[in-house]
């Protein structure tokens, strides 16, 4: 019974101690007291959210409606946490879940691109579809995949493809010409190749399209390419293309042999090509005379006689049996004529030459390089210019690279000029060795700055709040106890406030102090019984039948 009264007496002990304690901070520091536990916990339950969230990466970007719906429903079919950034067109995921979604989405067909391709057909119905539906169907089909084949050139977000295939009329010679259009949503801006190369994409796709008849536009309804141009505004455009990814690549090239004289970013290069678009065509015969050959030959030869009769011409003479008429007579007259013809092949070289459009003419360069930088002693930059013989032999350097041609009439120009911003500070040396070897990308910062901001923030709410409500509560504590004399040790004597020495308390001090105590314990254990008799008799029965 003592025990249990002994219990009960210490717990409304101690809930006495806690209510005086709480009314001895009094209200203000009561509140305070509530508000930095609340800030407390907060803190803490915002750590621990912290640290424990995954770290969340990209799943898709640049989505549709209809294919972020269809991935948010599987996501939250699965029970994936997951996060909607740039108006539901970007899907955050846990990073450690990234593959295996993607796998698992593209195996359910996922994200489809906005539109229908040659999927059509898997699940429609072949037997009851008449042929102006499949014609449809095809055509959609073509389109689709047109548009996600265009989608994955860099710098198209969208695109959205129209094709018109006219259908042959009956007895016509002639077929109508198929044509495109194609909308394109982009970030920045297409150059021309790839605007060409859209343009041959879709004509290489249809049969019977030219790329010519292929109309691309932007979303800001530029036109990016002109699908009812001539062939002749065609070679035009094709030309200054030519001419301008010429100037370019001459540009970078210049600027890249004098960047590494002068620094990169001191120099600025500009080349402007003549180029001449005229399609000539020349043939020409060459004929060696000592290259002959003989091809055929022919001789003929004639022989001729005459006899002497005197020159008369009579009737004896001419009869038949005249005795002067068998006998042979003296030739008087003979000629010989010898005749020949050789016929011969003499060489002969044809050459046809085509010198095709888009020859240049003329080059000019133009070259400004900045000048050099030194720190005086109060540490400055001062600006110091470049000398003529650097600069002669940077212009060298251009002509070798341009291909100078002086009688062609190129031109290289090279000038020193101080640039109006200043050169950008020198940047640290990359740490090599052992720091060398971490590589540390931007998320890996970022997490680390912010596991270092929530340590920072810890030992503050440690050091500047709870260590003082600690020592607080343990002032507290300790107050009651400062009424007990303490033990001290006997041989050292002990000096009051007045300067004279203090005789420690006897070990008999001591016992009657603590007799004073348990007699105090006896009497408030009697007045308990006496206010108490039921209970305190149920507790002495209860002694009684327990087992000694």
């Amino acid at each position: 019974m003592p025990s249990r009264l002994g219990c009960a007496e210490s717990k409304g002990l101690v809930l006495q101690n806690v209510l005086g304690f709480l009314k001895g901070l009094g209200a203000a520091r009561l509140m305070a007291m509530i508000a930095v536990t609340v800030a407390l916990l907060g803190f803490f339950a915002f750590v621990i959210m912290r640290v424990s969230q995954p770290q969340m990466t990209t799943l898709y970007t640049d989505l549709g409606n209809d294919d972020a719906s269809s991935i948010i429903k599987e996501l939250e079919r699965q029970a994936i946490p997951f996060e909607m950034r740039n108006e539901g067109s970007t899907l955050m995921v846990p990073k450690d879940k990234v593959t295996r979604l993607r796998m698992k989405l593209a195996e359910g067909g996922l994200p489809k691109g906005g539109g229908v391709g040659y999927e059509i057909f898997d699940k429609s119905d072949a037997l009851g579809t008449t042929s102006f539906v499949q014609n449809i169907n095809h055509l959609r089909a073509l389109e689709g995949e047109l548009s996600r084949t265009i989608r994955a050139i860099d710098r198209v977000q969208a695109a959205r493809v129209h094709l018109v295939l006219p259908e042959r009329p009956l007895f016509s010679r002639e077929a109508p010409e198929p044509s495109a259009s194609i909308v394109l949503r982009v970030r920045g801006a297409l150059e021309p190749q790839q605007v060409r190369a859209i343009r041959h994409l879709a004509a290489s796709a249809v049969n019977g399209l030219k790329p010519q008849r292929v109309s691309i536009v932007d979303e800001g309804g530029q036109l990016l390419a002109d699908g009812s141009a001539t062939a002749n505004a065609a070679d035009s455009s094709a030309g200054d293309e030519r001419r301008t990814a010429f100037e370019k690549r001459m540009r970078n090239e210049v600027e890249a042999i004098v960047s590494s004289v002068v620094g990169s970013g001191r120099a600025r290069v500009q080349v402007t090509a003549d180029f001449d678009y005229n399609k000539i065509t020349q043939t020409s015969d060459k004929f060696d005379p000592e290259g002959r050959v003989l091809r055929s030959s022919q001789t003929r030869e004639e022989q001729s006689q005459t006899q002497a009769n005197d020159g008369q011409v009579t009737v004896n003479n001419e009869l038949p049996g005249n005795p002067g008429q068998g006998a042979a007579a003296a030739p008087r007259d003979q000629s010989k004529k010898s005749e020949e013809t050789n016929n011969y092949e003499i060489s002969r070289v044809t050459k046809t030459e085509v010198t095709e459009a888009g020859r240049v003419n003329r080059l000019s360069v133009a070259v400004l390089v900045d000048g050099s930088y030194a720190k005086n002693d109060k540490g400055e930059l001062v600006y110091a210019e470049r000398p003529k013989e650097q600069l002669d032999r940077i212009a060298a350097l251009v002509r070798s690279a341009i291909g100078f041609d002086q009688k062609r009439g190129d031109q290289v120009e090279v000038v020193n000029l101080k640039f109006a911003e200043a050169p950008l500070l020198e940047k640290l040396p990359e740490p090599a060795g052992l720091m060398g070897m971490f590589q540390f990308t931007k998320d890996d910062i970022m997490n680390m700055i912010q596991l270092g901001v929530l340590f920072v923030l810890g030992l503050v709410v440690l050091f500047m709040v709870i260590r003082p409500l600690v020592k607080r509560v343990l002032a507290a504590e300790a107050a009651p106890e400062a009424g007990v004399p303490a033990l001290t040790d006997n041989s050292l004597p002990q000096i009051g406030s007045d300067g004279q020495p203090v005789t420690p308390p006897s070990m008999i001090d001591i016992a009657q102090v603590q007799g004073q105590v348990h007699a105090q314990s006896v009497h408030r254990v009697g007045e308990l019984a006496e206010r108490n008799p039921n209970e305190t008799a149920a507790i002495v029965r209860q002694w009684l039948a327990e087992p000694a």
